[in-house]
């Protein structure tokens, strides 16, 4: 199954993504790269962003974030409702992410894991399927309720009063 996979880093993980970008067009997959272009330092909660916007408006189906260790863009990706991202330094998580937790971004870090595991990790995550089975669904339905409730609760903060 090939899919659509937007990729995006800073620049501490500029050049782990141009590396997953050719893995997965070798896989068939058709790639959105969405930045950064070089080096220079960028602030990663702009990539996370944009990867978010991209998987929340079915532009792509899933998507690959990297930063330096991967925990600032997991932080930040997490914040969108419906962004499940995971940080994974292991196959059996880039895989399991996707069948029970329905995780929709890989988050790598770009000083932390070599070319070699990257391509594991991503040929993990696009080679899984999402589970449908009831005790998954019955989970994410609770994250679901948390996201709902959470957001509306933000509204209702000191620091959104008028």
């Amino acid at each position: 199954m090939t899919m659509h996979v937007a990729v995006a880093s800073d620049h501490a993980g500029f050049l782990l993504k141009g590396k997953v970008l050719a893995y997965l067009g070798e896989l068939g997959h058709t790639v959105e790269d969405l930045g950064t272009r070089d080096t220079t330092p960028v602030d990663y909660p702009d990539f996370a962003e944009a990867v978010a916007e991209a998987v929340l408006s079915e532009r792509v189906e899933r998507a690959v974030l990297i930063c330096g260790s991967g925990v600032g863009v997991s932080v930040a990706a997490n914040k969108f409702p419906g962004i499940r991202a995971g940080l994974c330094h292991d196959t059996y998580s880039a895989h399991q992410g996707v069948e029970h937790d329905h995780m929709n971004v890989l988050v790598l870090g770009g000083r932390v894991i070599g070319e070699a595991l990257a391509r594991e990790l991503v040929g993990a995550f696009v080679g899984a399927e999402q589970s449908q089975e009831e005790r998954h669904l019955r989970r994410l339905a609770k994250i679901a309720a948390v996201e709902a409730k959470c957001s509306v609760e933000s509204f209702r903060s000191p620091a959104h009063a008028d």
